[in-house]
């Protein structure tokens, strides 16, 4: 992802931010806020950065004109976008390579550690 960053000339925060907005179209900007755990001048600072760029867009709510929507406009599948995403496509072919015995047993290693981490 670092690498991605660089290549890109993007922060963490933008890298985050565009690829929540490109896996879910349409998104209220409050709703991107409450995902990246930052202030509602925070998302407006990051979407007016994102906006200028070029790689997400601003749609007035029809049914609310107080209300705007954020789509991205870039596709994570293609390139230079699809480094971003790259480390998820590479782990999912790993799963699918491995043995499903692994894999069952990784997810339930998983599983107990994240649970102690929320407990």
């Amino acid at each position: 992802m670092t690498a991605a960053r660089e290549k890109l000339q993007i922060s963490q925060q933008d890298a985050r931010a565009l690829e929540y907005i490109a896996l879910n179209p349409g998104v209220r900007p409050g709703v991107l806020r409450e995902y990246l755990g930052i202030t509602s001048a925070g998302v407006t600072t990051l979407t007016d950065r994102l906006v200028r760029r070029g790689v997400v867009s601003r749609e007035a709510d029809e049914t609310d004109r107080r209300a705007t929507h954020l789509t991205a406009s870039i596709d994570l599948d293609a390139e230079p976008w699809s480094t971003l995403t790259a480390i998820d496509r590479e782990l999912e072919q790993a799963i699918v390579d491995s043995d499903a015995h692994d894999v069952a047993a990784a997810t339930a290693l998983l599983e107990r550690l994240l649970g102690a981490l929320t407990r």
